[in-house]
């Protein structure tokens, strides 16, 4: 992924909680010297309006317009340093800035209000803060230390939390959604629960209530996300029977060629077979080049691989799809002569397994209905 800007890491809410960064994830940073959540969000560049005038070029004059507001850094205007632009947009006067500080005091108040097992989590909470364009868009994983998913077989659990963000160019809502670290690895699992946008247009409603219905989803992810795993896990895909390599499997499922050989290169080493994957280990291929390789920048461009990631983990028949349709797309540019016999041989290779996907398919889908509707109930 694209480097920030900057970044700075958190550990507790504020300066009443002696909370320390966990030994995995200070490891893993090159400063991982933490302040306080509360302190972090202070520090945040805030954003508020100004008057916006034109130059008429045939009178020499300046004219303000009342249809757009300037949004701009008021310290940068106050120091005047040309150094850092204290300008960041110039929308329509109908746009609402949202500063952090509105957003993340009420989670803030939420977390010292909320428990696990008896701590609260303003006590439990750490992660990273990431800014991009001069400060003007944000975005953060908020972690819960004690709020995850162990596997049977491993020592290293899977650490639950949210990422959430904006930006005051008019391109980034407010948005939160679940979010998971593998500890192992230090692969983000991102998209884990629907994301959570409030515009930057009219009453931008109240905040608190909002944090905690995504903390109610967010347990009971935690609760369900073990049982995905543990799915998927069963399901293998044998690479000697169908006609494409790994690689070219992340390729057909709409990966570009950096990311699917990092992907591949992944799964390939973390199972005992390289042959037979199962899709739980392609899905943290896929988590691993996305968190560690990906040359966008986070919002829409990273939203739409990390689907595709995640529906090997909670739609799987959905990927054996796209690549089987990828694959008939590309032999139809094939201009063999055994283009027919190959198309028939690889069709039938590929249904085969989604014949295997498809007989787990009521697994899946009966979990997230399950899962959705708990979700209803925490809203309601």
């Amino acid at each position: 992924m694209t480097d920030a800007d900057s970044a700075s890491y958190f550990a507790g809410c504020d300066g009443r909680t002696a909370t320390e960064l966990p030994a995995w994830f200070a490891t893993t940073h090159d400063d991982p010297t933490p302040t306080t959540f509360a302190e972090a969000i202070r520090r945040l560049p805030r954003a508020t309006e100004t008057a916006v005038a034109y130059k008429n070029p045939y009178t020499d004059e300046w004219v303000e317009t009342q249809r757009f507001n300037a949004v701009v850094e008021p310290e940068r205007l106050v120091e005047a340093d040309d150094a850092e632009q204290p300008l960041f947009n110039v929308p329509t006067n109908n746009y609402a800035i949202i500063n952090p500080a509105e957003v993340y005091t009420p989670l803030a108040d939420v977390l010292r209000e909320e428990t696990l097992d008896g701590t609260p989590l303003a006590e439990l909470a750490f992660g990273e803060i990431r800014q991009y364009r001069g400060g003007g868009e944000v975005h953060m994983d908020i972690m819960f230390d004690g709020l995850e998913v162990t596997l049977p077989d491993r020592n290293d659990p899977i650490t639950m939390g949210v990422t959430t963000g904006y930006d005051f160019f008019g391109d980034t809502a407010v948005y939160v959604e679940g979010f998971a670290r593998d500890t192992a690895c230090a692969n983000s699992i991102r998209s884990l629960t629907d994301r959570q946008v409030v515009k930057h247009v009219g009453d931008v409603g109240e905040f608190e209530t909002w944090w905690r219905e995504m903390l109610g989803q967010l347990e009971l992810v935690a609760n369900d996300l073990h049982g995905f795993i543990r799915d998927a896990r069963d399901v293998d895909i044998d690479f000697t029977e169908v006609p494409f390599d790994v690689t070219a499997f992340y390729e057909l499922l709409g990966f570009p060629a950096y990311l699917a050989e990092h992907a591949a290169e992944d799964a390939r080493a973390n199972t005992t077979d390289p042959f037979t994957i199962d899709l739980w280990t392609l899905h943290s291929g896929a988590t691993y080049a996305l968190t560690h390789f990906f040359r966008g920048k986070e919002g829409t461009s990273l939203q739409q691989y990390v689907r595709l990631a995640n529906d090997l983990l909670f739609n799987p028949e959905a990927s054996i799809e796209r690549v089987e349709t990828s694959y008939e797309q590309q032999l139809e540019t094939d201009e063999d002569e055994q283009r027919g016999l190959t198309e028939a041989t690889g069709l039938a290779q590929i249904e085969q397994v989604s014949d295997a996907v498809r007989e787990r398919a009521a697994q899946f889908e009966q979990r997230e209905a399950e899962l959705r509707a708990r979700f209803e109930t925490v809203a309601e």
